[in-house]
């Protein structure tokens, strides 16, 4: 007699691909435009537009819209839509303030700087450079954050990095604007990040600190509020 078949239906392993939440990618959408300047400061956003754009219906528009606002990146407006919010000036000040309270530390701390820091920093320097070439400035300036996380992240300081994790979202979004007004920046940044690195690979701690002070003042010095 043949052994019966199993007629257990065959599980699909595609649940494991399963696309986000539809909140989730309305969220992604607006927030990646947003960071990547597509949306600019001071677009108005209609939750039929950005339905139609995702594909899905307005009740995960107004649930991602509403998460974004937490986020401090729009500005919800009844019965009219969602305002993208302008980098203003004194944005711009608390975050250089803050960045070189933490990089200047970090720089010092880095070392003596561990082969494993120093490989790393290597990597993303090239990719820095690679992605310069091809023209994606949001890929640059994902790399360049990337590239002062590592050194921040090898202070051996939990809350610092922490600290340093929620200035994310804004420093990529003024990342890629200095990169539009000045596009001689992306080289300019690739230069002192190599200085970065040679003054780490050699020990010098001062000389690490006064790199990220010059390199991270130039962001104030470049980036224009836009609501001046």
């Amino acid at each position: 007699m043949p052994a019966a078949s199993s007629s257990a239906p065959v599980r699909s392993t595609s649940s494991s691909l399963k696309r986000p939440p539809a909140a989730e990618r309305v969220y992604t959408h607006i927030k990646e435009a947003v960071l990547e300047r597509r949306y600019e400061g001071g677009t108005l956003l209609t939750e039929g537009d950005l339905a139609d754009a995702v594909g899905v219906s307005r009740t995960p528009v107004r649930e991602a819209l509403l998460r974004l606002e937490v986020e401090g990146l729009i500005k919800l407006y009844p019965k009219k839509g969602a305002l993208v919010l302008a980098v203003s000036a004194q944005e711009i000040k608390d975050v250089v303030e803050t960045r070189l309270l933490v990089e200047e530390f970090a720089a010092r701390k880095a070392v003596p700087a561990s082969p494993r820091l120093i490989e790393r920093l290597e990597q993303l320097l090239e990719e820095q450079r690679q992605l310069a070439e091809a023209g994606d400035l949001a890929a640059v300036a994902v790399t360049d954050r990337c590239f002062h996380a590592e050194i921040v992240k090898h202070a051996g300081n939990e809350i610092l990095s922490r600290l340093y994790d929620q200035l994310r979202d804004r420093q990529l979004r003024m990342g890629v604007a200095v990169m539009e007004a000045h596009p001689g920046r992306i080289e300019a940044n690739i230069t002192e990040h190599g200085e970065l690195l040679e003054a780490i690979r050699a020990g010098d701690a001062d000389g690490a600190a006064l790199v990220v002070r010059r390199h991270v003042g130039r962001v104030r010095e470049l980036v224009r509020g836009e609501d001046r």
